[in-house]
């Protein structure tokens, strides 16, 4: 069996794979570069080989041909990346079934999974509890009608396509008052990315926020108050491969945010477990299973969860087609995956998935 994978140079995800692959007795994956399939490059594909797509990561290249020209660390464009990346998912299937490769994954699924709004609603659709959404918001006076409609005074604003909390906002009304947590920085070029948290809070500074953010489309759901541990509000990133929950991690913040790269940390898998108890584990690992069931052609979906305050209620944030960027984690004890690492038991269920065994 050997294996390609789309992806980008020097990024980790390929060569955590590769070392995934080395470790199971398979040869090295060949690497198709992310900024060829982009260009529209002859993608050539042996038959039988195992075609993964993985991350573009941040490759400043791959982002040009993505987003258009522009400095990679700043906010938007969202709306022409997914069109970009939709389409070269597309060839990419399109090669794979003229060459005889198979595909991991389904590509109609990943470009939904990067549609916050669509994969809201196939969740909902199947009954997965998500926190309830508020359509047809295009802009700051669109979403507080909205927001005073539903009785909502705390939301998350989404760009539609975004990851890695680009351009998320935490609102919260009050009154008179108003008060918008994010990562993004407000400039005289525009929004970027940054890696420190910070508070809008008066109307101005909120409303071009919002403006700024709709014209790629806007994403909207209830903010639901998160569990606490040790002072730290708390979520879980659960990856779900081939069905079945397999790794776990809590991910604490004192910000709304709990993404690592903007301050937070990994909490103690245990003690959420002995708070949850048997039963609310379970539940908790079932909630996360079934989001992953709505997605039948991924062997991987990287799953939000919220645990809300109390600990008795689940809901799902997110889903994430390349979720699995989680280094040093083994499985959890007792599963398929225990005492390895998210890509090697991805390895082991396309080797078992397709019957063979490694040399």
């Amino acid at each position: 069996m050997t294996f390609a994978v789309v992806g980008t140079p020097g990024d980790r995800r390929p060569g955590l794979f590769a070392a995934a692959c080395r470790s199971s007795g398979l040869p090295e994956p060949r690497l198709i570069a992310w900024t060829d399939v982009l260009r529209g490059a002859e993608i050539a594909l042996g038959s039988g080989e195992l075609l993964r797509i993985d991350s573009p990561g941040e490759d400043p290249e791959a982002d040009m041909l993505l987003r258009g020209p522009g400095d990679p660390a700043r906010v938007g464009g969202g709306a022409r990346w997914h069109r970009a990346f939709t389409a070269a998912l597309r060839r990419l299937a399109a090669a794979a079934s003229a060459s005889g490769a198979r595909l991991l994954g389904d590509v109609e699924e990943i470009g939904i999974m990067f549609d916050k709004r669509l994969s809201h609603a196939r969740m909902l659709a199947a009954g997965v509890p998500v926190p309830p959404a508020l359509p047809g918001v295009d802009g700051y006076a669109a979403l507080r009608s909205r927001m005073d409609e539903a009785g909502e005074r705390r939301v998350f604003v989404k760009p539609a396509h975004g990851s890695s909390a680009s351009g998320v906002v935490a609102l919260q009304t009050a009154a008179r008052r108003v008060r918008a947590v994010t990562s993004a920085a407000t400039t005289p070029d525009g929004l970027f990315n940054s890696l420190r948290v910070r508070a809008y809070e008066t109307e101005d500074e909120v409303a071009a926020l919002i403006d700024a953010l709709a014209p790629d489309g806007l994403h909207v759901e209830r903010w639901l108050p998160k569990a606490t541990a040790g002072g730290r509000a708390f979520d879980l990133r659960v990856v779900v491969i081939g069905g079945e929950p397999t790794h776990a991690v809590v991910r604490t913040s004192r910000h709304p945010m709990t993404n690592l790269h903007l301050g937070g940390a990994r909490g103690d898998l245990g003690a959420v477990q002995r708070a949850l108890g048997e039963d609310g584990w379970e539940r908790a690992l079932d909630v996360c299973a079934r989001a992953a069931a709505c997605f039948p052609g991924s062997p991987m979906v990287g799953v939000d969860l919220l645990v809300c305050m109390g600990l008795k209620r689940f809901a799902v944030a997110e889903v994430n087609a390349f979720g699995d960027l989680l280094p040093g984690l083994t499985g959890l004890p007792g599963g398929p995956a225990e005492g390895v690492d998210t890509y090697t038991a991805q390895v082991g269920a396309a080797l078992a998935g397709s019957g063979a065994c490694a040399t």
